[in-house]
């Protein structure tokens, strides 16, 4: 992923030692989902993305933020206060099939995204938007216990 690098400018919205905002809109948007991965809650706000859907892949739970008509509306949060540590760790999470760019919010507030940048071939994007409230009722429970499972493989244990 190509996330911003402190000093370059990039997202300096983090502050010092910071990264910078997070907009999520799919299943990073659940606290628990974060909590699974960070093992805390940083703060979260409500935020939107205009020109951008959170688009419905085939056979996936997740969404990938695909650019879409001016008009349409992206509904999701912003991570704040996010260290570099953290943003390292999202960033493994998402994988290859993200990249993180700044998107602008509505309010005129800019963030930092997960674009979807997949492979059309093997993961296609639907015309339909991601339903959060399907991901919550069908599949986040098992997910939140996915995301812990891969933290503690990935997240090393401080020694005895």
């Amino acid at each position: 992923m190509t996330g911003g690098v402190p000093g370059s400018g990039v997202g300096s919205a983090g502050g010092p030692g910071r990264a910078p905002t997070l907009f999520v809109y799919g299943t990073l948007r659940f606290p628990e989902v974060v909590e699974a991965l960070l093992a805390r809650r940083p703060v979260m706000s409500p935020a939107s993305a205009a020109g951008w859907r959170a688009a419905e892949l085939r056979s996936q739970t997740y969404p990938g933020l695909v650019p879409a008509g001016p008009t349409e509306i992206c509904a999701g949060a912003c991570l704040h206060g996010l260290t570099w540590a953290e943003r390292e760790l999202l960033d493994l999470f998402e994988g290859d099939y993200y990249e993180a760019r700044e998107v602008s919010l509505v309010g005129g507030e800019v963030a930092v995204a997960y674009l979807w940048r997949g492979p059309v071939a093997q993961v296609p994007v639907l015309a339909s938007n991601w339903d959060a409230g399907r991901f919550a009722a069908r599949h986040l429970a098992e997910f939140v216990g996915r995301c812990q499972q891969w933290r503690a493989q990935v997240v090393p244990r401080p020694p005895r």
